[in-house]
């Protein structure tokens, strides 16, 4: 019998198990649908779709780069236990090499094929969902390319080369020395893991967040009674503080709080006799923005026991 692609999906959807598994299961079942899950099951490889409800929030941050472009993925576990395992590190490891070669886009990469296997990123996870028995995703990836100069990394609490739970890359556009480009991009990606900004400049913050903190100082300044005119310039000075603060290059430099990260570059363009422009950066901590489950572990353990 004939194993069609539709049949092959169709088995993946409803178990979980990796491509090549599912067209080795309805090859030996002749096509029976029922008989493929009973054959996957058999061979615990359908654990995946199990798996899959689960919050996983730990796992690694990862990053690789080439060149004058870097790409940054997370990876998530269920257990940080699992991310100390030297299979899932290589697993991280492939996935950031493959994001990287497709522009950091997160449906590309999970989509492209895997490093040495004949299967895509997505099956290489499922394989290793079945394999380590943990729930596992790609989820999310980030590129960052220039045309002439260096994009930085750096990675917090690293646990190998290029892993960690903090990644950031730096993009830094010049003509300039790569070496003192590389050092600054080092540097300037240390200080957004500190610091975490919300934009390169006032100009790239979000409207919302703007016209919010505005009505907040406006709300303030109001409770003092002052004329507007004058409540109007108290409300300028307090976003000016704002965006120093929340803004990359307004941002005293980590390195050297006596100056801005905007200043550190331009001492920079001036050493490498060439313009050096942050275009962009990217931060991801692990885990950001991922609800938790709130368990009671004490009331598991009663439960176990048989004591409730």
């Amino acid at each position: 019998m004939s194993i069609s692609a539709q049949m092959v999906k169709a088995l993946r959807d409803s178990t979980g198990a990796g491509m090549m598994d599912c067209k080795a299961a309805l090859t030996e079942t002749a096509g029976d649908m029922e008989q493929a899950v009973d054959w996957l099951r058999a061979k615990g490889l359908s654990k995946a779709a199990k798996k899959a409800g689960r919050v996983a929030a730990e796992g690694l941050i990862g990053v690789a780069s080439k060149g004058n472009a870097a790409a940054v993925v997370e990876v998530n576990s269920e257990t940080d236990f699992v991310a100390r395992n030297e299979s899932f590190q290589a697993l991280v490891r492939g996935v950031a090499a493959v994001a990287l070669a497709n522009g950091g886009d997160r449906d590309k990469t999970a989509a492209a094929g895997y490093p040495g296997k004949d299967h895509s990123v997505d099956d290489e996870i499922r394989e290793q969902v079945a394999t380590i028995g943990e729930h596992m995703a790609l989820r999310r990836s980030t590129g960052l390319s220039v045309p002439a100069g260096v994009v930085a990394t750096y990675v917090h609490n690293s646990v190998s080369d290029g892993l960690g739970k903090l990644g950031v890359l730096v993009a830094l556009e010049s003509a300039g020395d790569a070496a003192a480009l590389n050092d600054l991009g080092r540097k300037i990606a240390m200080h957004v893991a500190a610091t975490n900004p919300l934009a390169v400049s006032a100009e790239e913050i979000d409207p919302s967040v703007i016209a919010r903190e505005k009505a907040v100082y406006s709300e303030q300044s109001r409770a003092s009674g002052k004329p507007e005119a004058i409540i109007e310039k108290m409300v300028e000075g307090r976003m000016r503080k704002f965006y120093e603060e929340v803004t990359l290059l307004k941002q005293a430099f980590v390195v050297d709080p006596d100056k801005t990260v905007e200043q550190a570059i331009a001492e920079v363009s001036k050493t490498v006799g060439q313009p050096v422009k942050l275009t962009a950066f990217v931060r991801y901590a692990l885990g950001e923005g991922v609800e938790r489950e709130q368990t009671d572990f004490a009331a598991e353990v009663a439960a176990a026991a048989g004591t409730r």
